[in-house]
């Protein structure tokens, strides 16, 4: 019977965003398959890899949420175990600690029984408040922007061996770009706090992976958003938007007063989406970097698309110094 022996529960909450009066909370539970992302050797990628698409979700379960603060909240999970929770609450701010991380507390409530639940069913969450003091937030593509994936190489292989046959400490960021973002991250006074948000086409089950490669590398902290993995039967409808473009706008609605700073690759879709944000929100956007990628028709197909258009400054990008040189140029950093 000990073949059958279930793994523990867990919550995982992923990093989100909220303001002084709006918190966003959103995770998932199922089992913990005790993944360890420094696991070496061929055989324990391939059974981590394997583990982090082959998820046991606990559906429809209940989450208690707790602040430091003593005020608490409850939502539910859906089918595939996900979870979100909207609410208002006042004074968000005065929790956070000095980086403006606000820490919140999870649990299954009521407790499951006759399952075993890891950390003493009590989890770790973290929702990122900004400074009132920033003067822009950065959005950012993952895939070919900061992290090379070969989204470009055919029919995607090179993104196949990237994601399942690479430790994420052993994936190497694009050349200057975590000190590109540090330095947008403190502004032109250096002290400014400016919010930084990732936005990925990667799936949630990656969500682990690419917080371990942020960190190993040196990123500015910020909001981790992915996207759920799409049912191949699920009919999609013509007039809807990418999973990205809607995550961004919602980080523009969230703070109406904040100007961006769009960075992404010219490898996929990341020109039309920006320059398509650009046009919804006039005045908000500062600037777009494109970092470009090796693909010739690709890149041609980019620079007719940029190059008449002067409603915002696009900057197609070799090499992270001239995006620090243009960012410095126009007042975004030191």
């Amino acid at each position: 019977m000990g073949f059958f022996k279930k793994d523990p529960l867990q919550i995982i909450a992923f990093q989100s965003y909220g303001t002084d009066s709006h918190l966003y909370i959103r995770g998932r539970a199922l089992e913990d398959e005790q993944i360890d992302l420094a696991d070496k050797g061929f055989f324990s990628l391939l059974t981590n890899s394997w583990k982090r698409f082959s998820t046991d979700e606990l559906a429809h379960t209940r989450i208690k949420i707790k602040l430091s603060d003593g005020s608490i909240f409850y939502t539910e999970t859906d089918d595939k175990g996900y979870f979100k929770l909207k609410e208002t609450h006042k004074g968000l701010r005065d929790l956070t600690n000095d980086e403006g991380w606000l820490a919140v507390e999870l649990s299954f409530d009521p407790l499951i029984t006759n399952r075993v639940i890891s950390n003493d069913n009590r989890f770790p969450g973290e929702v990122a408040i900004p400074s009132e003091n920033g003067m822009f937030g950065v959005i950012s593509d993952i895939d070919d922007t900061i992290l090379h994936t070969g989204l470009t190489s055919a029919l995607k292989w090179q993104v196949l061996k990237n994601t399942f046959l690479k430790r994420a400490e052993k994936r190497t960021p694009l050349e200057g770009a975590a000190e590109f973002y540090h330095q947008l991250h403190r502004g032109k006074s250096g002290i400014d706090a400016n919010p930084v948000y990732y936005v990925s086409h990667s799936p949630w089950n990656l969500y682990r992976y690419l917080e371990y490669f942020l960190k190993k590398n040196n990123f500015p902290k910020g909001p981790l958003l992915l996207r759920n993995f799409s049912s191949p039967f699920r009919k999609k409808i013509q007039a809807e938007k990418p999973q990205k473009q809607t995550e961004i706008i919602d980080i523009l609605n969230t703070y109406p007063k904040l100007p961006f700073i769009l960075i992404g690759d010219s490898g996929e879709h990341d020109p039309d989406i920006y320059i398509e944000i650009a046009e919804a929100f006039p005045d908000r956007i500062l600037a777009i970097y494109l970092r470009s990628v090796r693909h010739k028709k690709k890149m041609i197909r980019v620079e007719g698309l940029t190059q008449d258009y002067n409603k915002v400054p696009v900057l197609l990008v070799e090499k992270s110094k001239q995006a620090i040189e243009h960012a410095r140029e126009h007042g975004f950093i030191q």
